[in-house]
């Protein structure tokens, strides 16, 4: 059964679509099937890993408006074991439509719940919004993933993220966990950056992942070649972090040692 983890911030560029697609490749070369799905409407994470946004004609979208079955449009990406559901620009026109739907709140748990089955882990790439698809995301997710930017104003919005959170534990997923801080964007030369580092582990404690992101080039520049970094440049620090964070999560949930 798989374990489903939002990767959710509001703040825009923090890494939640470059964690999304490298945290989903590393489970992937670590031999785990896992499913991306795309939730957000400017399909990042389905350009990213290698598909035409353009040539898409079904996506999640299709799954929660019009009832599609999600298995008839996963796509299967260059490594094994990693499936993508895409995301499409009609995504954004989703909130005002499912306003008068019943359980508006737990539609993608409705596509995801047949899927479970058939991985170790499902991501979802939420927006930089807390709007009604957030919401699902996070209803629909047994964790959360909050990637925070080693820059100023990192832990602006944090709060109402976590109220957020508060809300749907409380009213429509009482079993939301928080999976972990993941801190992103980390340049160690930068006294910024370590002082970030010490803020949020100040804050949160336990729940920062060991794994930091570091500032690198690599990860940058993978997503214009549709690729994730293992397979742009498998020796890159950015691939090894997301290789290390994918362990961490392994062995928090399987209870398993990882090489």
């Amino acid at each position: 059964m798989a374990r489903v983890i939002s990767i959710a911030n509001q703040k825009g560029g923090v890494g939640k679509t470059t964690t999304a697609i490298n945290l989903a490749a590393s489970f992937a070369v670590l031999e785990r099937k896992v499913l991306l799905i795309d939730a957000d409407p400017q399909a990042n994470a389905t350009s990213g890993t290698g598909f035409e946004t353009k040539s898409i004609k079904t996506s999640i979208y299709q799954c929660i408006i019009d009832e599609a079955d999600p298995s008839s449009i996963i796509l299967n990406t260059e490594i094994a074991g990693f499936d993508l559901i895409p995301s499409h620009i009609d995504l954004v026109g989703a909130e005002i439509e499912m306003l008068n739907m019943p359980n508006r709140e737990k539609m993608m748990k409705q596509v995801i719940e047949p899927l479970k089955d058939k991985y170790d882990y499902i991501l979802i790439d939420c927006s930089p919004s807390l709007g009604l698809i957030t919401v699902n995301a996070l209803t629909a997710a047994d964790s959360v993933i909050i990637p925070v930017q080693c820059e100023y104003f990192a832990l602006e919005g944090i709060g109402k993220l976590l109220s957020t959170v508060k809300i749907i534990q409380s009213r429509l997923n009482p079993a939301l966990e928080i999976e972990g801080f993941l801190l992103t964007m980390y340049d160690p030369r930068l006294r910024l950056s370590n002082q970030v580092v010490d803020e949020v582990k100040k804050h949160f404690q336990q729940m920062v992942f060991e794994t930091i992101v570091q500032r690198n080039i690599k990860l940058s520049e993978s997503p214009s070649f549709g690729k994730p970094c293992v397979l742009y440049d498998a020796e890159s620090k950015g691939t090894l972090n997301y290789m290390n964070l994918a362990r961490e999560i392994i062995q928090k949930n399987e209870s398993v040692k990882i090489k």
